[in-house]
């Protein structure tokens, strides 16, 4: 079985869910007429990875209270059966039969205070076949970002394949990894913002791992994509390198193989849509010797059980 995926290696509007939303069904449109049975999307890039946290990390910083408040408006809420602000993008995927991964930053409810790094998968029916909270946000990520729960550890049956995701630094995470490679995935969407060399590492150590396929999506954005009042404090969050014009997140997506080999080495500095075709069924000859979730694991020495209950404020209001 061949399975096509496309990563969208392109950016998003800042800050701006309406016109995030249009451009992402286009490019589910496109991924389909390139031929993709699965499109993917970068770390939130719904709409935006917030990278001003890293510089604005003060007490009652009025400017980072600001962006807070303007990105929790541009975040969606998402609905289990659906029904949400992400019409545009089911339709697409329904109108042309694909399923798509989409990183986003998700608003827990439509007065509430608290976002989550999250992967959202919707299945060729436009349906949600499941949403993956990031487990911990990562150093001062965790100023805009509540922590998520193992209710979205799911890899799921789609027309391309077993499907599982995590986000960044998860990939950093054994028992994570581990609960998804327990799973049989075919093909693991890894979402990232940037690629250096650790990142590059952990998608390929990760195929190898799981004896699967790695799909790493990395963001494109330029300073000119950045509203200007925000370009100061987006550039800072960046880092000290980070360039007075030009690219500010430079892309890498890739795909790796299930031997850790490149499918698709990491494509740097271009804003485009990638794309790459998939032997799937190859993937089972690299099980002959190592399967850690088969016969290489043992299961009479470890252990590892996950709570999948979805968690929000944990407050029960029963009557």
């Amino acid at each position: 079985m061949t399975t096509t995926v496309a990563v969208v290696q392109q950016p998003p509007a800042l800050l701006d869910l309406e016109e995030s939303l249009r451009r992402a069904a286009a490019y589910v449109a496109e991924g389909a007429r390139a031929g993709a049975d699965l499109v993917v999307f970068p770390e939130t890039w719904l709409t935006c990875y917030p990278a001003w946290v890293f510089g604005l990390a003060g007490w009652r910083d009025a400017e980072a209270r600001r962006w807070y408040a303007r990105l929790l408006e541009q975040s969606p809420v998402l609905d289990p059966g659906g029904d949400d602000a992400l019409a545009p993008v089911r339709a697409a995927a329904r109108e042309h039969g694909v399923t798509v991964v989409l990183g986003l930053n998700e608003r827990a409810a439509p007065a509430s205070g608290s976002l989550y790094n999250s992967l959202l998968t919707i299945g060729p029916d436009g349906g949600t076949l499941n949403v993956h909270r990031k487990l911990t946000p990562t150093h001062t990520e965790r100023i805009v970002w509540a922590p998520g729960d193992g209710a979205g550890l799911r890899v799921v049956d789609t027309p391309a394949g077993r499907v599982g995701s995590l986000v960044c630094w998860e990939h950093f995470h054994p028992l994570a990894r581990h609960s998804l490679h327990a799973q049989h995935e075919e093909i693991h969407v890894a979402a990232w913002p940037d690629m250096p060399e650790s990142h590059v590492i952990a998608a390929r150590s990760y195929a190898l791992e799981g004896r699967c396929f790695v799909v790493s999506a990395g963001l494109v954005l330029s300073t000119d994509d950045v509203p200007a009042d925000l370009l100061p404090a987006y550039r800072a969050g960046v880092g000290p390198d980070a360039p007075e014009d030009g690219l500010l997140f430079t892309g890498g997506s890739s795909v790796a193989g299930p031997d850790g080999s490149w499918v698709m080495a990491p494509v740097y500095g271009e804003a485009r849509l990638l794309t790459a075709t998939l032997d799937t069924a190859g993937r089972y000859g690299e099980t002959l010797d190592l399967d850690v979730a088969g016969h290489y694991g043992r299961p009479d020495v470890f252990s590892l059980s996950v709570d999948r209950t979805r968690r929000d404020s944990g407050v029960d209001f029963t009557d």
